[in-house]
């Protein structure tokens, strides 16, 4: 899951996914904005089949949670 999470993150944020860990911030440490933030959950919800509600999406900062949540809703 952790693997999967990274790879669509560096390609979407052009990211080196062996440099990210689950503490890796979205918006600090790859550059994030709120658009690319909107996308990057249409895209996880695509890839994994899950909803994530627009009040999740704003909780999830780290890698950590997004993969929390997913592994918690799938």
């Amino acid at each position: 899951m952790f693997e999967k999470v990274c790879e669509i993150l560096a390609d979407k944020f052009d990211a080196d996914a062996s440099t990210m860990t689950m503490d890796t911030k979205v918006k600090e440490d790859l550059n994030a904005d709120s658009l690319d933030v909107v996308e990057l959950m249409m895209d996880l919800e695509e890839n994994f089949g899950v909803t994530i509600s627009d009040e999740e999406a704003a909780k999830m900062s780290t890698i950590g949670d997004i993969v929390n949540y997913i592994e918690a809703n799938q």
